[in-house]
């Protein structure tokens, strides 16, 4: 029986010859990251910005659509609330809040309470406040910057241990490529950087590097059993072989996520963007970048590779 594809089973692409306008579509990528980094910055949320977090008990169930257009009236630079479900907040069900704001630079951090206060009313009770300082904020920025670096890093050193050294390079090239253009889309876009998008980041690495690993793995696998084959060959072999799975998990990891950018709200718009660009850029990455920088790196296994298919012998 003959199943209905919409897309064949194996591809017939030459990838290698158009690495050059893939270097130089992710060049570009790169570029706009960097001078938006540099001009704009990050537009820090809560946790690396500083702010005010209120947990607030009411003796009704909370709708927390309601809570956030009242918060929200206040104007605070940010706002951001969550349900909370543990203790007294069980009864009855989802009657505490956490609220999290980011005060103007003219609102003091001590009225806000107060401020959130008045705005409820009376059937809401302040349990517990924190005002998170400049000074904590920013340690929990860079902590978050140092994690996202040692992952890419160690990541790459995995890589490189389990396969060669060569394919350590590709890996840390290309995994970092995703994540600091992912990153750059934070700053482009104006979108909030708080420690979710750290996590958004530390999921894109992990997503990338399977792909790129799953290249890697057929180009070695190959590599046995056509000891002959130029690399270029060899890297479009193993390529057209994977691109088929590689667009399907592709395709299928973005319909998961789509109907959270359009239909997330806002608590996980920022989150689920940075995921649906990620995939893309991963892709892309993995399919034409990763490989073909082996063509540039020291041959694989120590021996000569072919650059060119060898002369048929009479």
């Amino acid at each position: 029986m003959t199943f209905l594809r919409f897309i064949p089973e194996t591809t017939n692409i030459d990838f290698v010859k158009y690495r050059y306008f893939a270097f130089a579509a992710d060049g570009i990528l790169m570029l706009v990251s960097i001078i938006s980094i540099l001009v704009n910055g990050f537009n820090l949320g809560i946790d690396f910005a500083g702010g005010v977090e209120l947990q607030v008990k009411s003796a009704q169930t909370i709708n927390v659509g309601t809570v956030r257009a009242e918060v929200k009236s206040l104007n605070f630079n940010e706002t951001d609330i969550q349900t909370l479900s543990n203790g007294q907040c069980n009864t009855p069900v989802n009657s505490c809040v956490e609220i999290r704001v980011q005060p103007r630079a003219d609102q003091q951090a001590d009225t806000v309470a107060g401020a959130i206060q008045a705005k409820l009313g009376p059937g809401f009770t302040i349990r517990d406040k924190q005002v998170i300082g400049p000074q904590v904020s920013a340690e929990l920025y860079h902590a978050g910057v140092l994690a996202t670096v040692l992952a890419i890093v160690f990541i790459s050193l995995y890589v490189a241990f389990r396969f060669e050294w060569q394919y350590g390079i590709g890996a840390l090239i290309a995994t970092g490529h995703d994540v600091f253009v992912t990153a750059g889309m934070y700053s482009v876009l104006h979108l909030n950087f708080s420690i979710t998008s750290v996590a958004a980041l530390l999921l894109l690495a992990g997503y990338s590097i399977n792909d790129t690993v799953v290249v890697f793995d057929r180009i070695r696998e190959n590599r046995r059993k056509y000891k002959r084959m130029p690399l270029r060959d060899l890297i479009n072999l193993s390529t057209n072989q994977i691109a088929t799975r590689t667009t399907l998990v592709s395709v299928a990891t973005s319909l998961s996520v789509i109907p959270l950018v359009f239909w997330g709200g806002a608590a996980l718009f920022d989150f689920s963007s940075a995921i649906l660009f990620g995939i893309f850029v991963g892709t892309f990455s993995s399919t034409y970048v990763a490989a073909a920088l082996l063509l540039y790196l020291p041959p694989v296994g120590g021996g000569r590779v072919d650059e060119a298919a060898p002369a048929q012998q009479n």
